[in-house]
């Protein structure tokens, strides 16, 4: 599985939008956020729309505007997320894994493909954002990552 730049900024931007609510420091500048995390800022400001068109973020326009989460941190998943500015967790060549077929030695790849979706879904909806920015990961992430194996790709 490859984790897109979109992906990967939208959360990264996610969590400074959630360390400012933390902090109670009011809205941020996209060009902060892109400083922040080193984030192309035209590529930062089209992530933010996306997530403002899902619903996770709001903006104000003005020199006091800026972003801000549209719910509290411990309310986002990581999932929500990574599907507002994706789409679905995981899908086959553009398809949902449970609309592909298969057949002869690959009949049961579709099972596969299932298994892999329910493998994120456990970890992606189980973190939010509040979560990812205090460092409180759920057991089951501690209890993943401290498999040495994890760490090595193969």
């Amino acid at each position: 599985m490859q984790v897109s730049a979109k992906t990967d900024y939208a959360l990264r931007a996610a969590a400074e939008l959630a360390k400012a609510a933390s902090e109670g420091s009011g809205p941020l500048k996209g060009e902060r956020i892109s400083d922040a995390q080193g984030i192309p800022k035209k590529f930062m400001e089209n992530i933010l729309h996306d997530l403002k068109r899902a619903g996770l973020v709001r903006t104000q326009r003005g020199a006091s505007g800026g972003y801000w989460l549209a719910l509290p941190p411990d309310e986002i998943w990581l999932a929500g997320i990574i599907r507002a500015v994706e789409g679905p967790l995981a899908n086959v060549r553009g398809e949902w894994p449970e609309a592909v077929e298969y057949t002869g030695a690959a009949e049961h790849l579709q099972d596969i493909w299932i298994a892999v979706r329910a493998s994120m879904r456990a970890v992606l909806e189980s973190v939010t954002l509040a979560d990812l920015v205090n460092g409180d990961l759920p057991d089951q992430i501690v209890q993943l990552t401290s498999d040495p194996e994890a760490w090595v790709h193969h």
